[in-house]
């Protein structure tokens, strides 16, 4: 797939009426509801956002995505495999799949089928991680470092509790191997230009803390709560096209990226933000809640449509298409 972008702008409607995260608990289940008619009209106020992250403030009412360190974290965080290139003693580049875990700096940790007497002294090497999301798009990162063999006692120790804490067993210590990364390559999906990471930014970086209930939340929405992903598209995004069919593709701390259908004209993306950052699965789904009935009121004329909507469209055209 070759992605463009159609147009840039900023975005979108944060709203007072949304529930803070701060939620009483309880021991039922924080479902996806569908909207209800309100006796009250709702609050609402608008925010301007930057389009691009990478030149915002380091608030996060400016930060509309993760920064690609983080997304790098959270690609490493959730994978348990993937493929380690380095050089035989021969000079030939060798492609071998690890299984692998990450230490709290994002220290890839890898076990391999081969014991170091397959491994050139040249200790240059490549980590290829992929995270495929819900069959729709799979970013991945391109670990560039060192393959290095740990000695030290106490290191080899922090490493076996690691790796037993994520796996729930004992790694061989001939085949545990760490690489010193030197930096990567992060990309969106296939046939996408990365982007560079800095070890430094890396490290610093955390992965989403939604991390491990994405994957559960996106399959949940676009299972159940179809009729709200379309009142999306109509009312948080300005498009230029009609809508036949969205999903959900991922949801982070600061908003959810769709995947949208628009015979003929083909295949787009587009992220909406949160109105704040999320933190967690109750949070998570009470703010969809939240701007599920804001839309809802809207769409039934009960609310104006008085905030900035999501312009930012990329379009996705198939190679070869």
């Amino acid at each position: 797939m070759i992605l463009q972008t159609q147009s840039l702008s900023s975005h979108i409607i944060p709203s007072n009426y949304l529930p803070t995260q701060k939620l009483k608990s309880s021991s039922k289940p924080l479902n996806f509801l569908s909207p209800k008619s309100r006796k009250s009209p709702l609050k609402c106020s608008s925010i301007s956002v930057a389009s691009d992250p990478s030149s915002s403030s380091s608030t996060t009412a400016t930060q509309i995505k993760p920064y690609p360190a983080e997304v790098s974290r959270t690609i490493m965080e959730l994978s348990s495999s993937g493929t380690l290139s380095t050089l035989t003693h021969d000079g030939w580049p060798l492609g071998i799949g690890v299984r692998l875990t990450v230490d709290s700096d994002g220290t890839p940790i890898l076990c391999t089928n081969l014991s170091n007497r397959h491994f050139s002294i040249d200790k240059r090497s490549t980590l290829h991680v992929q995270l495929p999301q819900c069959g729709l798009r799979t970013p991945q990162c391109t670990i560039q470092g060192s393959l290095d063999k740990p000695d030290d006692k106490t290191t080899v120790k922090k490493l076996h509790s690691v790796w037993k804490k994520r796996f729930g067993e004992e790694i061989n210590e001939d085949l545990l191997y760490v690489v010193s990364v030197d930096r990567i390559l992060q990309l969106e999906d296939f046939q996408e230009d990365g982007v560079w990471v800095t070890s430094s930014d890396y490290k610093n970086a955390y992965p989403d803390p939604l991390r491990d209930i994405a994957e559960k939340v996106v399959t949940e929405i676009n299972a159940n709560n179809m009729e709200d992903v379309l009142r999306f598209c109509s009312i948080y995004a300005d498009l230029q096209f009609q809508v036949s069919e969205a999903k959900m593709v991922w949801v982070d701390r600061l908003g959810f990226d769709m995947r949208l259908y628009s015979p003929p004209s083909g295949m787009y993306e587009i992220r909406i933000p949160f109105p704040r950052e999320v933190t967690d699965e109750k949070g998570v789904k009470s703010t969809f809640n939240g701007m599920s009935q804001i839309a809802w009121e809207v769409e039934k004329n009960y609310y104006p449509l008085d905030f900035k909507r999501v312009k930012q469209v990329k379009k996705i055209v198939v190679a070869g298409s």
